[in-house]
């Protein structure tokens, strides 16, 4: 499907070649179909052979180098994005409610928003073609939904004939230099136990290529109706997802010199055991992924606090999570006596989602307007509440409406140790 250009500036090269509503078929030869072919083929050190096609028909020309043609296209990928051809027996997605905005009910599983942006893929869209297309273009690291190396097993999991099949594509990938971080999404009783030994020794053979291998629980919505049964993990089965990753960590840490395996935090809290130490999680390969996200907030708050002179707000309400609640609150506490504030900690009870969902990101704003009173002092929203693009909650509940209904000055926080002192310190 040829690339169609929305809008070409002045300082475009091809600013008389082209023009909105043109299409790139090919540049040097080379068929353009979205983002990384447009920015691989686009040479800015030889000439440049641009076909395209106007209302008019195909007419092709020949450019010097180009850095930067600056032509805009409908979307950053030049292309749709690949929808998620599985449905997972733990799919998120399959657990919200109805009424939500119609873009939280797409499941993306495409390669190239892994690239930009590490969104997970399970690799099920791919085909040998598009891997050998991301070995020619190096396109890496990518981030893989692995969940299970059993064949059979991965099949049922994500109800897809195909899903054990294209595993194949882990040590082609593994041949041609491109590197991959993995998650398994836990569901208790079904791919832990026997089956994550089985999964981390498979993965282990591809190191360093796979640079780590995260295990992070399925978050359970109250809205599974008609859906697969799973059970949520609990003291005593967190602790032996834990020891079974410090087992293989521990092995790997001695043989490769790189611990390659992690439990995400939400395991470590479940179990009630201390957050590992900075050097624990190396390169934080899966922050994002909730993996040393704890430890790294920790650090870095301290670190802030030790170099700050004085508190911007003495008073207010910081809201977050059950999960992440006792590590903000002793936080809190720590910069309260030290600046005599009277900072406050609230934590949110998710029940928008269910109380099982106990992670800040999931907080909407009906659950603050519920459980938060109305008063004079600010409240801090972090950024990860909040759409990305836009200042609106999983619900469509908006900052504006939440300051309406609370009557309090709303202040908007990162969620990072260093951005919760940015806003915090003088």
């Amino acid at each position: 499907m040829a690339v169609v250009i929305k809008k070409v500036p002045r300082k475009s090269p091809l600013y008389k070649f082209v023009s909105a509503g043109d299409s790139i078929l090919r540049i040097n030869g080379n068929t353009i179909t979205d983002i990384f072919d447009y920015d691989f083929y686009l040479s800015d050190e030889e000439d440049n052979i641009i076909e395209v096609l106007t209302k008019h028909g195909v007419k092709t020309e020949s450019f010097g180098p180009i850095t930067d043609a600056f032509l805009e296209f409908d979307s950053f990928l030049m292309d749709k994005e690949r929808s998620c051809k599985n449905k997972c027996i733990f799919c998120f997605i399959d657990q919200l409610p109805k009424g939500l905005r119609p873009s939280l009910y797409f499941k993306d599983d495409d390669t190239r928003l892994s690239f930009l942006f590490g969104n997970y893929i399970t690799l099920t869209n791919l085909k040998d073609e598009d891997i050998e297309r991301i070995g020619k273009m190096h396109i890496s690291p990518i981030n893989i939904s692995v969940h299970t190396t059993n064949p059979e097993l991965r099949v049922k999991m994500m109800n897809n004939k195909s899903a054990g099949e294209v595993l194949r594509f882990i040590p082609k990938l593994y041949s041609m230099g491109i590197k991959m971080n993995c998650q398994i999404v836990l569901c208790r009783g079904i791919n832990d136990g026997i089956e994550l030994r089985r999964t981390i020794e498979d993965l282990s053979k591809y190191f360093p290529m796979i640079e780590s291998i995260s295990a992070v629980p399925a978050g359970l919505t109250k809205h599974r109706e008609g859906l697969f049964p799973l059970t949520l993990y609990d003291k005593k089965s967190a602790e032996k997802v834990i020891d079974i990753i410090e087992e293989y960590g521990n092995r790997f840490k001695q043989d490769l010199g790189d611990r390659l395996c992690y439990p995400s935090d939400e395991f470590f809290i479940k179990a009630e055991r201390p957050i590992p130490d900075y050097d624990y999680y190396e390169q934080f390969y899966q922050l994002e992924n909730g993996v040393g996200m704890v430890r790294l907030f920790s650090d870095e708050l301290d670190e802030e606090l030790e170099k700050a002179k004085k508190l911007r707000y003495k008073k207010g309400v910081l809201v977050t999570g059950k999960l992440f609640y006792p590590i903000l609150k002793e936080k809190i506490e720590k910069i309260n006596k030290k600046f005599g504030g009277a900072l406050e900690v609230k934590e949110i009870r998710n029940d928008f989602f269910g109380e099982n969902i106990a992670v800040t990101g999931l907080i909407c704003g009906c659950d603050i307007i519920a459980q938060v009173e109305k008063g004079k002092t600010p409240i801090f929203i972090p950024d990860a509440m909040l759409k990305a693009d836009e200042e609106v909650f999983l619900d469509d509940v908006t900052l504006k409406e939440l300051r309406k209904k609370l009557g309090r000055k709303i202040i908007k926080t990162g969620c990072s140790g260093k951005m919760i002192a940015e806003t915090l310190f003088r």
